[in-house]
């Protein structure tokens, strides 16, 4: 993946080990980090599977966003898409999903799927504008390995 630089001097890249802090700061200023999800377990789980796919958006060397995406050779997915507060409203967001549609094209998958809390209806307009519509479908979720614990 290349990094791509924005007009605004936002760049796109895949995370580094480096970013962790910044990461899991601006997952928790989001409102991302819930209690039955580690989000060091959750950065760990992703650099062993397709970790040139974990995005971060980055500006004067300060994480600013990030989309965790992934392929499983049906569906693409993306979770913990954040943008930082003070950031909100340049489009970064819409960036991090077109490039993740660009990945997720080049691995040859035909659909994106993703998941927003019911309540959120701000996120679910975001994705509406990006031409994206809610799946009449049930999601199902069985924990296998308990986070309750958070680890760092």
């Amino acid at each position: 993946m290349t990094a791509a630089v924005s007009p605004t001097g936002v760049r796109i890249r895949a995370f580094d080990r480096a970013d962790t802090e910044a990461v899991v700061e601006l997952w928790r200023a989001a409102g991302l980090v819930v209690p039955w999800n580690d989000p060091y377990r959750d950065i760990e789980r992703k650099l062993a599977v397709q970790p040139e796919l974990f995005l971060v958006g980055e500006s004067g060397g300060v994480v600013i966003a990030t989309a965790m995406v992934g392929h499983d050779g049906h569906r693409g997915w993306v979770n913990y898409l954040a943008v930082d507060e003070t950031r909100r409203g340049e489009r970064l967001g819409a960036r991090l999903m077109e490039e993740a549609e660009r990945l997720l094209t080049e691995l040859g998958c035909p659909k994106l799927n993703l998941q927003v809390r019911s309540t959120n209806a701000g996120v679910i307009e975001f994705y509406r504008r990006l031409g994206y519509q809610v799946d009449e479908v049930a999601s199902l979720g069985k924990r296998l390995i308990a986070d309750a614990s958070p680890i760092g």
